[in-house]
């Protein structure tokens, strides 16, 4: 008998998690666009004339700084999330956490459009990002474990080719729909759009990732423990009425043992998170990708975020918003996939993407520092466009690293500390920091490229990685002891159905 989730192929799957990616970087490049961040009212030197303001910026009469905390409240909560949510895939299916991320997310981004002031905003962006953490921490190994293995490194560059396109359809949209309908209407909608992904995440069987076993059978045992103990107290009671006095005092009993077994738990959990914390900081490899990204990161962070402003600003563009999301919609697809593409021709090793990245880093910060020196309009979009095809080819080797540096079953760990270690060193900083540079100096050619200048260190390091030994771990399970059953899960379900079908099926043409 075919299953009824047949038609839910590794293919159907990379696309499904390449939609809710795009969704997630849509609402981060409509916040940072002209027509949903806006801009601050201003007054002539007499006060005489005032013109009010517009978007969030207007309506809530932020300063730069504030404007750059909105950015940086987003990622606390994803930043507090991701290293929760990458634990608790240990004991509660990964599938069904993205489910319940993608939740949080939708409502968070309805309230979003129905804020009032400077701090409501403020928290339900800290919600987005607590949303959005479960599925960047989550959906990589997902796709890692389905791709064929020639093709790993490009499968995840189709994934994160999403990231610079969402963010520059992001800027156009937020464009759109913040001029002809109000800011608010930016975050309704896009609540709108992700709504069937998250009721999708509960209703679809959940998958099983390499390296975990099938949690559902834990919480299956434990209710069972629970009933049969009931019925052992009913029973005792209907035999003897005298011995309640008992019966209560052993009820005492086995709700202590059942709060110092939570406790036991609770302290096995945390004793696990720290032994796989100490095996990620103790590996060299990984050490580097993340010292690598978070310089990467810094100055990415800030680009995406004033990036439309800094260029209205410099080249006095009218449609900031709508040409510079258009460069990077192009740049982010092409530069993405290929980074993806040319790794695996190269043949995906760790030490061949450690080439590709800091040739492609140091190459294109040259690039973006020419541009922004560049007094011509048309020599700057030239300019920054091979910039941004050179660095947004970092995304699926960067990744790929991350994946295969680790065992199996550290891999969600390992992207949600890569996450977590980006952002509070990244652009968690950088986008405050860059408005208060910029209400510094009042110059945002030279604040761009002051911040520029942070891309030559982070090819440096990411050079290094060349030089350390390295190996391939996608393979090694020998971590556990795994057994049968588990050793099943770590199969990718995708591909392991089909198997099973075929089996059943010529099992139950033989019995007939």
């Amino acid at each position: 008998m075919i299953p009824t989730t047949s038609w839910f192929t590794p293919k159907r799957l990379l696309a499904i998690f390449c939609v809710i990616n795009l969704l997630n970087y849509l609402d981060r490049g409509a916040i940072a666009s002209n027509g949903v961040n806006g801009s601050k009212g201003t007054c002539t030197e007499g006060g005489s004339t005032c013109t009010s303001g517009s978007g969030i910026q207007g309506d809530f009469n932020l300063n730069n700084f504030e404007d750059g905390i909105l950015s940086s409240a987003f990622l606390v909560g994803l930043l507090v999330a991701c290293p929760i949510f990458a634990s608790l895939a240990k004991s509660i299916n990964p599938f069904r956490l993205i489910g319940v991320g993608l939740s949080v997310w939708t409502l968070a981004t309805l309230f979003c459009g129905f804020s009032f002031n400077f701090w409501s905003i403020s928290v339900c962006r800290m919600l987005v990002g607590a949303g959005e953490a479960s599925f960047i921490s989550l959906a990589a190994p997902f796709i890692d474990d389905n791709a064929p293995t020639s093709q790993k490194t490009a499968w995840l560059a189709i994934f994160y080719m999403c990231i610079p396109s969402g963010y520059a359809l992001g800027y156009v949209y937020g464009g759109l729909v913040g001029s002809y309908f109000g800011w608010r209407y930016a975050f309704w909608i896009e609540s709108i759009l992700m709504l069937p992904f998250a009721i999708l995440g509960f209703l679809m069987k959940p998958l099983q990732l390499k390296g975990f076993g099938p949690a559902d059978l834990i919480k299956v045992e434990e209710p069972m423990t629970v009933a049969s103990e009931v019925q052992v107290v009913n029973a005792s009671n209907v035999r003897d009425d005298s011995l309640s006095l008992e019966e209560e005092f052993k009820d005492n009993t086995s709700n202590d043992q059942s709060k110092s077994k939570s406790a036991t738990k609770m302290f096995d959990q945390f004793s696990i998170f720290f032994v796989d914390m100490k095996a990620l900081l103790l590996d060299k490899v990984y050490v580097i990708v993340v010292l690598g990204s978070i310089g990467y990161n810094f100055v990415l962070g800030a680009y995406s975020y004033w990036g439309p402003k800094a260029v209205y600003n410099i080249y006095h563009m009218a449609d900031a918003d709508l040409v510079f999301g258009g460069i990077t919609i192009v740049c982010g697809i092409v530069g993405t996939l290929a980074g993806g593409f040319v790794l695996d021709f190269m043949t995906n090793t760790l030490s061949n993407a450690f080439k590709l990245l800091s040739a492609t880093t140091f190459i294109g910060a040259a690039f973006f520092m020419g541009a922004y020196l560049c007094r011509n309009v048309n020599g700057f979009l030239a300019l920054f466009s091979i910039g941004e095809l050179l660095v947004f080819s970092t995304l699926g080797p960067v990744s790929y690293v991350c994946l295969h540096c680790v065992k199996p079953s550290l891999r969600p760990l390992s992207m949600a500390m890569f996450t977590v270690a980006i952002h509070v060193f990244g652009d968690v900083p950088s986008s405050p920091l860059v408005g208060v540079l910029q209400d510094s100096i009042n110059n945002w050619r030279t604040t761009s490229l002051i911040l520029t200048t942070i891309l030559f260190p982070a090819a440096g390091i990411w050079f290094i990685g060349i030089f350390v030994h390295s190996v391939d771990r996608f393979e090694d399970d020998s971590e556990h002891q795994v057994s049968n059953i588990e050793r099943s899960c770590t199969i990718p379900l995708l591909q392991e159905k089909t198997g099973e079908t075929s089996i059943s099926h010529a099992q139950s043409q033989e019995l007939n």
